[in-house]
């Protein structure tokens, strides 16, 4: 399966040789295309076979991809501080995990982001309303990033919300940003 539109259309703002995330990676079609474009991945997915069948593949293929099994949902959803350049999600939702993929991303880094609107339901799956986005929900859920690109509506036959957004310099304190020493706050999260 190839890469959606929206992450490879963005490949121009991708550090060179930076580290990327890709969360909630089911079979590895974004941490695969990532890997080619130049990045060392980290895959992290729930299902423990995909994420064996991604590290066979990327082993097979020699590219620099770490796999790991890991529930977003439960436990610790701490994906360090500043570790990443990119992270990569698509057509996943777990509203509680925007703090933790805001914290792991370095000044500078890029947050590129799609999932399912609530006019999806109407068309097919997903029909839950726990993983379907509200109008403009996205754009506040990645607040304090600078937005760089978005997009809410029909794209390739989904309905769906589409971001890109860079972590400006400065220090993310947990719910906000500060801005270097001064204690200015950005908005919460």
């Amino acid at each position: 399966m190839s890469p959606i539109a929206w992450v490879t259309d963005h490949a121009h703002l991708l550090r060179p040789h930076g580290l990327a995330l890709d969360a909630a990676c089911g079979r590895g079609r974004h941490a695969f295309w990532l890997a080619s474009a130049g990045c060392s991945v980290v895959a992290l997915d729930r299902d423990p076979e995909a994420v064996e069948q991604l590290q066979r593949d990327a082993s097979v293929r020699r590219l620099p991809i770490i796999a790991a099994v890991r529930d977003l949902e439960s436990g610790s959803r701490s994906l360090g501080a500043g570790l990443f350049d990119t992270i990569v999600v698509v057509h996943y939702l777990h509203r509680p995990l925007f703090p933790s993929l805001l914290a792991a991303l370095r000044p500078g880094g890029l947050l590129i982001y799609e999932t399912f609107t609530r006019k999806q339901a109407a068309r097919g799956k997903p029909t839950n309303p726990d993983f379907l986005l509200q109008e403009g929900e996205l754009r506040s859920l990645v607040e304090p990033l600078e937005i760089l690109d978005w997009r809410e509506g029909e794209f390739e036959g989904r309905e769906v919300a589409s971001v890109v957004a860079k972590r400006l310099n400065g220090e993310y304190g947990g719910n906000g940003f500060t801005d270097g020493g001064t204690g200015k706050r950005g908005r919460t999260v």
